[in-house]
């Protein structure tokens, strides 16, 4: 009966914390189903469904026998010819089918890139704050996370300097994600290049998630690192989906570009994970990423007018700072200056006390910054209605007003 007395669960699998950002978004469809006029903020996801063109191409691979069967773990060879060729359209980074892994959405990418790379103790310097899916990544591979934190005095851009205060002999890679979620935070060309310059210099391995490089607003430019920086050579790995470009969250289908050593032994932990990614799935996004960019120039006009509402809104309510995202469809406002206040007979004193006040006095659901390793934040996703996103603000406002 000695078993009795071990834990049910294993260690390793215990210390995952839920998805922050889903369980906000579970909690307000929950109550939006209870009757509730929630207006949610929290999940990443952009509002259009989508295009007609791609829908039609899963449709008609509904009805072709060779998608009824497996196909190549690592994606179908046309898709990955695809990711390759738009690759190399999208930011003059030259790259081989074979160094092209599709996975089950941009998640799996991430999980397959550091498990793939680390080894335990292997410090991976990540920039906070930061997506919530990372450090369950890394923890999971064995990998130890060393936050590098900015704020909102540098528009959460981290410096060359304050990344090579946290290098140890022990650093094996950079995380480098621009556009940013979740502060919307874009590197200039020449910040990537500096950086870049760096991590070559110390042999350092860059992962690089550009799954949001075509959102980008007013003068910013996406830059790839891989391609501002050669000398990194093969130690770079880029992380990308058609999730946020073409409004195909719901397909999941990602990728993992690398050298091809890296590429095949993730390939080969992939054939014992899940396989191949559906091939309907991966025929429309053969679709979406062999087609032009028109779907995503139309969502970008309607996230840009929505992301300078916000900005603006936010600003104007007493106590809250928001620089202005650049990328991504986020605004990473900082409530520091309203925690211990009174508001409605409560004193929250973190941000994640004021976020459930909120969303019980003022039916608006947010993501507190602790789930991005900053406390003291909100995370709001403008890649809402504009009467929702104006609405759900003003109620907000309405409520920290009360702040006293």
């Amino acid at each position: 009966m000695g078993g009795m007395t071990r834990p049910r669960i294993s260690a390793r699998i215990s210390a995952i914390s839920e998805s922050a950002t889903l369980a906000v978004d579970a909690k307000a469809k929950a109550m939006k189903a209870a009757g509730r006029p929630v207006i949610g903020f929290g999940a990443g996801e952009p509002d259009f469904p989508t295009p007609d063109y791609i829908v039609e191409a899963a449709v008609e691979a509904c009805r072709t026998p060779r998608f009824h069967k497996y196909t190549p773990a690592g994606g179908l060879p046309e898709l990955k010819q695809a990711i390759a060729d738009k690759t190399r359209r999208d930011s003059g980074y030259e790259v081989d089918a074979s160094q092209v892994l599709v996975t089950n959405g941009g998640k799996q990418a991430v999980y397959e890139a550091f498990a793939t790379l680390l080894d335990p103790g292997d410090e991976v310097l990540v920039v906070a704050p930061y997506w919530t899916t990372y450090p369950e990544a890394i923890k999971l591979a064995g990998g130890v996370q060393v936050d590098v934190v900015t704020d909102e005095t540098t528009g959460y851009l981290a410096s060359v300097e304050q990344l090579e205060a946290a290098r140890t002999e022990r650093t094996k890679a950079l995380l480098f994600v621009s556009p940013s979620n979740p502060t919307g935070a874009v590197y200039s060309p020449e910040q990537v290049e500096a950086i870049g310059r760096w991590a070559a210099e110390h042999g350092l391995w860059v992962v690089t998630d550009e799954i949001y490089e075509h959102l980008v607003y007013g003068d910013a430019i996406f830059t790839s690192i891989a391609t501002a920086v050669p000398e990194l050579g093969d130690r770079v790995v880029v992380l990308n989906g058609v999730a946020k470009t073409y409004a195909m969250t719901g397909w999941r289908v990602g990728w993992l570009i690398g050298p091809k050593d890296v590429v095949k032994a993730a390939t080969n932990l992939q054939s014992h994970a899940t396989s191949n990614v559906s091939n309907v799935a991966q025929w429309a996004a053969l679709t979406a990423v062999s087609g032009d960019l028109s779907a995503v120039a139309r969502m970008r006009e309607a996230f840009d007018r929505r992301r300078q509402t916000i900005v603006r809104m936010l600003n104007e309510i007493p106590g809250v700072v928001c620089p202005e995202p650049l990328g991504a469809f986020y605004a990473y406002p900082s409530v520091k200056q309203i925690l211990g206040k009174e508001i409605r007979g409560k004193r929250p004193q973190s941000s994640a006390e004021l976020a459930e006040l909120i969303l019980e006095e003022a039916e608006v659901a947010l993501v507190p910054g602790e789930a991005f390793g900053t406390p003291g934040y909100f995370r709001l996703s403008y890649a809402l209605g504009d009467d929702d996103l104006v609405e759900g603000v003003s109620r907000l406002a309405k409520l920290l007003a009360e702040a006293h």
